[in-house]
C-alpha cells in the first residue's frame, strides 16, 4: 500500500480522526542548482557526470567554494540533502592535485562512519586513483594499523578513537599532522551536552598537535537543523565559522498527523496511554505492508513496542524477523546486522531510540511514527526525515502522551511548524571536563610558559595546581607530565562516567554469552535483581547484579509482564555561587550533591498495563555533585494556602518545570530533574531546586539562572491553556489533582511582584 493510500484509510476511519489534532502537508520543495566550480578537478566532475549529476545544489556549491578557499564553516540543511557531497568533494580534489593532502572524518557513532565511508569508497573506485581511505576505530585489526598510521590519505573515525588512540601517540601520525588540510565533523547536532564539552576538548589537543607539526587544518562541519550551528560549531573548534543554511536539494511531499490519545477519564483528564496507542497504528501500518520505523523516548518504551509488533507478525514457526528493535546496549554486530538488513529491505517495521536519528542510510521507509514528542523540535524533524529520505512522500505520526510538554506540542501545533529549532549548548571549560582533558594535552606535549589551552585565559593556573598535585612537573618554563597512569584512559567522552555494566545471558550453562551494555545510572533502574530485562522483545530475567564486577547475569523467560522502578531522589546545597532577588522570588546557582536509590520495582502486564505487585530492590545508593538553579518562595504561602495544598503545588510545578525546559534548552528531559522540598534545610523556605542531572553539570541550570522568571510564565500559560478544571496529568502532573487553582494563584502572585 502507498502512503497516500494509507493516509486516505487513516482519513476514512472516524474513530482515528476523532483523536487527530492536526493534520498537515508540507509542499515538495524544487531543487537549486549551481554549476561546479572550476577549482574542483575535473576527474571528480566526470565521476559525478557518470552517476547523473551534473550540477550541485546550491549549498553543495556555496560548500565547495569556502572549503577551497580554506574557510571553516557548518552546512545546516535537512536529513538527504547531500550534505556527504560537501566534504567528499573538496577532500578528493585536494588529494588528486596533491598527494600528500590528508583529511580526518569524525562521526559520533561507528555505524555512521561505515555508512559515510562506504560512500567515499564508491567515489574513490570509480575515480581509480590511488587514494587510500581506512576506518580507524576499536574494531581496526592490529595488522592493519600501522599501514593506515603512513599511508591513509583519509582516516575515517570516531571522537572517542581521536581521543584515546590516534592524539596520545601522534608520533606515530605524523604524515598526517604534517599534512592534515580537512577536518570533518559530521552531525554536530549530536555534540551536545557532555559530549559535545568533551569533543571540544579533544579538538583543542588537535589543533596543539597540528601546530606543532605545522600544520592549519579547516574544519568541515554538517548538522541537522538547529538554532545555533555557527554558535554551536564556534565553541567547539574555537574559531569563527561560516553558516550554509540556505538548502538547495529538492523534497518529496510531507504529511503530518498529530494524534492524541482519547480521553478515558474526563473528570480527571486521563488519556489512553501512548504505548497501547501506538501499538494500534503499528498493526495497522504492518498489516498494510508500509515501511515504517518507529521511535520510542526509552529503552524500555522501545522493547515493550518491539515485543508487540513482533507478536503481530509471528509466522507458525515463531519467526518474526519482519519486526527489528534498535537502542543503544546491543552490541555492535547486532546493530550492523539489523541495519544491513534495512538497506537490502527485509525489515518491514524497526523500533528504535533515537539511535538511529543520526544521518544512517536505513533504506527507503515510508512512514515515521513518534510514541511521544522526543523532547525538542530538532530531534522531532530529524526523526520525522528518517521517512521519504529518496525525495519520495511520506507520512508522520505523532502519537501524544500525557506529559505537558507533549499536550502543549499536540494542542499548538503551529508551535512545532513555525518555530526555529531549539539551541545546543556545551560548556568545554567545565572544570572537570577541563582538567582532564588538560592532563591528556600535557601527556601529549608539554606546555610552555604563557601557552593557553584553546582559549582557556587560567591555563597556567590550572597547570600550577596539576603540578601542585605532583600530575605534572614545571622545569624552566615548561610543563611536562610525570604521573604513572595514561590519563586518557579514565576519560568516557560520553558521559562523566566510564563505568559501563555488561549484561551476560546465562540461560544455557554451557555458553555464557554477552548480549549487551548498560551506563552505570541506568542499570538500577533495568537491571537489579529480578527485573524482566528486554532485549529486541524477548524476555530475560535479571539472576544476579554484580556491582564490583559490574556485570548482570541475566536468563531468559517467558512471562506475561515487564518490570519498571521507582527511583528516590534526595538533594543538598554544597556551594552558593550566586542569588538574586525577583520580588517575592529569589532565584540562587551553585553546586549540589545529588543521592539517588531505587528501592521498589513494579510489575506491569502486558496489553493491560495494570500493575501486578511489587518487590523491595537492595542496592547502594549513587552520589553524583552537579550543578543547580534553585527557587525559593516565599514564608508567606504556607500560611495563605496551607502546608498541603502548597505541598501539591510544588509538586505540579515541579512536574511542569522539568517538562518545560526541553523546549528552552536543547536537552532530552532526562538530562535535568527537579527536585522541589517544602521546607528547605538549606534556605528555611520553600524551594525548589532545577539540576544538570550529569555529574559536574554541563552549564544548563546555569543558563536557566540566567532566565529569571520564564519559566514560571510558560508554566502558567500551560496551567491557563489546558482545559481541565483543576489539574490533570497534562499540566500538573499524575499526583497533581486539585493543585491547579492554587498554582494559577501562586504564579500570578511570584510574577506580577518580580516585574514590578
Amino acid at each position: 500500500m502507498t502512503v497516500n493510500a494509507f493516509l486516505e484509510q487513516l482519513k476514512n476511519d472516524p474513530a482515528f480522526m476523532a483523536n487527530v489534532s492536526c493534520i498537515r502537508t508540507l509542499p515538495a520543495n524544487e531543487a537549486r542548482y549551481a554549476d561546479f566550480p572550476e577549482e574542483l578537478d575535473g576527474r571528480v566532475c566526470e565521476v559525478l557526470r557518470a552517476r547523473g549529476i551534473n550540477r550541485l545544489y546550491s549549498h553543495q556549491r556555496e560548500a565547495l567554494d569556502m572549503a577551497l578557499a580554506g574557510k571553516d564553516f557548518v552546512v545546516v540543511t535537512p536529513t538527504a540533502s547531500g550534505k556527504t557531497l560537501c566534504y567528499n568533494l573538496p577532500v578528493l580534489s585536494s588529494i588528486l592535485k596533491g598527494d600528500a593532502s590528508r583529511a580526518l572524518y569524525l562521526f559520533p557513532t561507528k555505524a555512521l562512519s561505515s555508512d559515510q565511508v562506504a560512500e567515499l569508497y564508491s567515489m574513490i573506485e570509480a575515480l581509480g586513483a590511488d587514494i587510500k581511505a581506512f576506518t580507524y576505530d576499536g574494531d581496526t585489526p592490529a595488522s592493519a594499523r600501522t599501514a593506515i598510521r603512513q599511508a591513509g590519505h583519509v582516516v575515517v573515525t570516531n571522537p572517542d578513537m581521536l581521543h584515546q588512540g590516534i592524539l596520545p601517540h601522534h608520533t606515530k601520525w605524523v604524515k598526517l599532522f604534517e599534512n592534515l588540510k580537512y577536518v570533518v565533523i559530521d552531525e554536530i547536532h549530536a555534540y551536545r551536552g557532555v559530549f559535545g564539552s568533551n569533543l571540544a576538548n579533544v579538538l583543542r589537543r588537535l589543533d596543539r598537535i597540528c601546530a606543532f607539526y605545522g600544520a592549519h587544518p579547516t574544519y568541515i562541519c554538517c548538522s541537522a537543523t538547529i538554532k545555533n550551528p555557527g554558535e554551536l560549531a564556534g565553541v567547539m573548534t574555537g574559531r569563527e565559522i561560516n553558516v550554509i543554511d540556505r538548502n538547495g536539494a529538492p523534497s518529496g511531499k510531507k504529511h503530518v498527523i498529530f494524534y492524541n490519545p482519547p480521553v478515558v477519564n474526563r473528570q480527571l483528564g486521563i488519556r489512553a496511554g501512548s504505548i497501547p496507542e501506538t501499538r494500534k497504528i503499528c498493526l495497522r501500518l504492518l498489516q498494510s505492508g508500509v515501511k515504517s520505523i518507529v521511535f520510542g523516548r526509552s529503552r524500555l518504551a522501545v522493547e515493550v513496542l518491539t515485543r508487540y509488533a513482533k507478536d503481530a507478525v509471528r509466522d507458525p514457526l515463531g519467526n518474526a524477523g519482519r519486526v527489528r528493535g534498535y537502542r543503544g546496549g546491543y552490541l555492535p554486530t547486532l546493530r550492523r546486522e539489523i541495519e544491513r538488513e534495512l538497506r537490502a529491505g527485509r525489515v518491514d517495521m524497526v523500533v528504535s531510540t533515537n539511535a538511529l536519528e543520526l544521518g544512517i542510510d536505513i533504506g527507503q521507509l515510508d512512514c515515521c511514527v513518534m510514541c511521544g514528542y522526543p523532547g525538542t523540535i530538532a530531534s522531532a524533524r530529524q526523526q520525522a526525515g528518517r521517512a521519504g529520505r529518496r525525495k519520495s512522500e511520506s507520512l508522520t505520526i505523532l502519537v501524544a502522551s500525557s506529559n505537558p510538554l507533549d499536550q502543549y506540542i499536540i494542542n499548538h501545533p503551529d508551535y512545532y511548524f513555525d518555530q526555529s529549532p531549539e539551541m545546543a549548548f556545551i560548556n568545554p571549560d567545565n572544570l572537570y571536563i577541563l582538567l582532564n582533558h588538560l592532563k591528556c594535552a600535557a601527556y601529549e606535549l608539554p606546555f610552555s610558559q604563557g601557552e593557553r589551552f584553546g582559549n582557556v585565559e587560567e591555563t597556567g593556573e590550572l597547570l600550577s595546581y596539576l603540578s601542585e598535585q605532583n600530575i605534572l612537573r614545571q622545569v624552566s618554563d615548561k610543563w611536562y607530565w610525570m604521573a604513572e597512569e595514561f590519563p586518557q584512559a579514565g576519560i568516557n567522552l560520553r558521559s562523566a562516567t566510564d563505568q559501563n555494566f555488561v549484561i551476560v545471558d546465562i540461560s544455557d550453562p554451557k555458553h555464557h554469552r554477552v548480549v549487551g551494555e548498560m551506563d552505570r545510572y541506568t542499570v538500577p533502574m533495568l537491571l537489579h535483581k529480578y527485573a524482566i530485562y528486554m532485549h529486541e522483545g524477548q524476555q530475560y530475567q535479571v539472576e544476579e547484579l554484580d556491582f564490583d564486577d559490574k556485570k548482570a547475569y541475566i536468563r531468559r523467560v517467558d512471562v506475561g509482564y515487564y518490570t519498571d522502578a521507582d527511583l528516590t531522589t534526595s538533594l543538598k546545597v554544597l556551594d552558593e555561587f550566586d542569588a538574586e532577588n525577583a520580588g517575592l522570588l529569589t532565584r540562587h546557582r551553585g553546586e549540589v550533591l545529588v543521592s539517588s536509590i531505587v528501592t521498589v520495582f513494579k510489575k506491569i502486564r502486558f496489553d493491560t498495563h495494570e500493575n501486578l505487585g511489587w518487590g523491595p530492590v537492595t542496592l547502594p545508593e549513587l552520589e553524583m555533585q552537579t550543578t543547580a538553579c534553585w527557587w525559593t518562595l516565599p514564608d508567606g504561602l504556607e500560611e495563605k494556602y496551607g502546608k498541603d495544598e502548597l505541598k501539591n503545588a510544588m509538586v505540579s510545578l515541579s512536574y511542569l518545570l522539568r517538562h518545560i525546559a526541553p523546549m528552552f534548552l536543547m536537552c532530552a528531559v532526562t538530562d535535568i530533574s527537579v527536585v522541589y522540598h517544602v521546607k528547605d534545610t538549606f534556605s528555611d523556605k520553600p524551594t525548589l531546586y532545577l539540576y544538570d542531572h550529569i555529574p559536574g553539570g554541563i552549564g544548563l541550570s546555569d543558563r536557566v539562572y540566567e532566565m529569571n522568571t520564564l519559566f514560571f510564565e510558560e508554566a502558567l500559560r500551560m496551567l491557563n491553556a489546558c482545559p481541565c478544571t483543576d489539574g490533570c496529568p497534562a499540566c500538573t502532573g499524575a499526583g497533581g489533582e486539585g493543585s491547579k487553582h492554587t498554582l494559577v494563584m501562586i504564579l500570578k502572585e511570584l510574577i506580577k511582584e518580580a516585574n514590578e
